[in-house]
């Protein structure tokens, strides 16, 4: 049962007497518990809605073309409570956040219809048999899955849920289902890497075609680790033996099924001094929102713009900050669009993060006071270019509530949050 907010004028709904503060039992005898009930079951052109009002239930018939919008509006988005997270993960990001930050930082949510309707990972140990069975009825794919070990001991130890142990068994249904899944490996130093990350590589592969592609990714070691396990990060050499182990795997797998599934984020080639791959190895870039390949694809879109773009006389200059990560390949690319467009100057600064510590080299983690801290006093030119992931979803604000507002007085400069893609760098550069 849900609560009705809003039922949209002339909408299907509206026609048959549908109000809003109405609750919604059920579509075609279908019991509707949030967001993926309804969008599943409303798609049908004949509807019986079961409502109740004021306490007395009744029933209306409502005829729509197929797949239309009903017209209901609901209370969230989710039409539910997020899921929180019940795992205690000793790599989880969020209990190394310093303290005073907003409430919604600290939320951890561990919600499998997020995971469908918006990429988010989940762990599985928030599952139910219900939930199981619904995600195969629906043919919901693809469900992104945490996995970081199938080891179930160690996935019990890395994740303090005596349900961990479970993930194998679970995905394994999931693949008996038909649902296609990806995984993602949040890899810590002397817990799941080595060997007992070759026996994890090994049990996923053994689920394709289920199984499309696993992200292997470096646990993220802020200075705010009081009180939780001791996390080593990756050097040069851990860094390079991961990347062996993983491309030996995928290789294989590329010559056997024809397909790569095991890929490393761009910031283990980064640790090991090595070139990023060509742009093959990545076979479409499954795996972007957990950094595997994204500097390559960023590159090829702001040099194929750059070919595309005919040359002409730029008399500006602009700043670009990054974070430490990404700073050699900005930089790359900067230099290339100076050459085509001179007088063109781009400086590009390199934002070193204070406030989390200098572990964290990623720009979307880059908050407004250690840009501001960086970029005092500098002759910034016209405009500052950031990247968009340094911003909150809605554009205005950095993780620690500095405001663009703020940013542009400090720096007496304009701002200009740019998307991720390479070819809306260049555009930005040159106007």
């Amino acid at each position: 049962m849900v609560l009705i907010k809003n039922v949209g004028k002339n909408t299907p709904a509206y026609k048959v007497g549908v109000q809003s503060g109405d609750e919604l039992l059920s579509i075609n005898d279908n019991e509707i518990y949030d967001v993926l009930d309804y969008q599943f079951y409303a798609t049908e052109e004949h509807l019986s809605l079961l409502l109740r009002r004021e306490g007395e239930t009744f029933s209306v018939e409502c005829e729509k073309p197929m797949y239309d919008d009903l017209g209901l509006e609901f209370e969230t988005y989710l039409m539910d409570k997020k899921r929180r997270c019940k795992n205690g993960c000793i790599f989880c990001f969020i209990d190394q956040n310093p303290k005073g930050m907003r409430e919604t930082i600290y939320f951890k949510d561990d919600d499998e219809r997020l995971s469908f309707l918006q990429g988010n990972y989940i762990t599985l140990t928030n599952l139910e048999e219900r939930d199981l069975d619904r995600i195969i009825k629906m043919h919901i794919s693809p469900i992104n899955v945490s996995v970081h070990t199938t080891d179930p001991e160690l996935r019990v130890r890395m994740m303090k849920n005596k349900n961990a142990g479970k993930v194998l068994e679970l995905m394994k249904k999931l693949q008996g289902g038909g649902v296609l899944m990806n995984a993602q490996i949040v890899l810590c130093r002397g817990y799941n890497d080595g060997d007992a990350l070759k026996k994890t590589l090994l049990d996923l592969g053994e689920l394709f075609p289920q199984v499309q592609s696993v992200a292997v990714v470096p646990s993220g070691i802020t200075n705010h680790r009081d009180g939780l396990e001791k996390l080593i990060p990756f050097d040069k050499e851990s860094c390079r033996e991961t990347l062996e182990l993983i491309n030996s795997l995928g290789d294989e797998n590329l010559k056997t099924l024809g397909h790569r599934i095991f890929f490393a984020s761009d910031e283990f080639y980064l640790g090991a001094e090595l070139p990023l791959p060509d742009e093959d190895y990545y076979e479409g870039y499954m795996q972007l929102d957990n950094g595997v390949g994204s500097l390559r694809s960023h590159r090829e879109e702001f040099l194929s713009a750059l070919e595309n773009e005919a040359p002409f006389e730029c008399h500006r200059t602009v700043t670009v900050a990054t974070g430490k990560a990404a700073s050699a390949h900005i930089s790359e690319l900067c230099l290339a669009a100076e050459k085509r467009f001179a007088p063109l100057k781009v400086n590009v600064v390199t934002v070193e993060n204070r406030f989390f510590g200098e572990n964290i080299t990623v720009s979307g983690l880059v908050v407004g006071r250690d840009l501001i801290d960086a970029l005092k006093g500098r002759e910034l030119g016209e405009r500052l270019l950031i990247p968009k992931n340094m911003l909150r979803s809605d554009g205005d604000l950095f993780l620690d509530d500095v405001s663009v507002d703020d940013v542009e007085k400090e720096l007496g400069v304009p701002l200009v949050a740019v998307g991720e893609y390479g070819d809306e760098l260049l555009y930005s550069i040159i106007d």
